[in-house]
């Protein structure tokens, strides 16, 4: 378990799914969509805790708390690193409980999950107008020139119809 001031962030159990799942749909409501319907993210939550390959991370304002946060860490075994990556996939914080440190504690929890997991790296992608998750991801030691090169790394992506 992770805290940052009185946050607290832990690792979800599978008798969590729906918790995690309401999150998400939370966050999927945030981004002004309505897609995935609630029983897909509920069924994909549940299929993802039983991979030993993705964590779902929950945090709470304080130990009093609902969770009011939520992180999706997934890990890949990198041929460039010889040991796993770290994917932090989704982060959410309800609007209600910003700024109270779920974030930080979601976090720091993940780097030290992928630490524990002998990961070598943790990557995400974030949009560029996100600059609230950028100063995050910030203090936090991300940096768009993580992989030693000179230039910027890109999260590059396409639809595939």
């Amino acid at each position: 378990m992770a805290t940052s001031k009185t946050a607290r962030a832990w690792v979800a159990e599978p008798h969590k799914a729906e918790e995690v799942a309401s999150l998400l749909v939370a966050f999927r409501n945030h981004m002004s969509s309505d897609w995935p319907s609630d029983n897909a993210f509920l069924a994909s939550v549940e299929r993802l805790l039983e991979d030993r390959e993705t964590e779902f991370l929950l945090a709470a304002p304080d130990n009093d708390s609902p969770a009011a946060g939520v992180l999706q860490l997934r890990f890949r075994f990198s041929v460039w690193k010889a040991a796993p990556d770290g994917w932090l996939e989704d982060l959410f914080v309800s609007a209600d409980a910003r700024r109270a440190g779920l974030g930080d504690a979601l976090v720091t929890l993940a780097i030290e999950r992928a630490r524990a997991r002998g990961a070598r790296r943790i990557e995400l992608d974030c949009n560029e107008r996100n600059t609230g998750a950028q100063a995050l991801y910030e203090r936090h030691g991300f940096s768009p020139r993580s992989k030693g090169s000179e230039g910027r790394d890109l999260f590059l992506g396409r639809p595939i119809d």
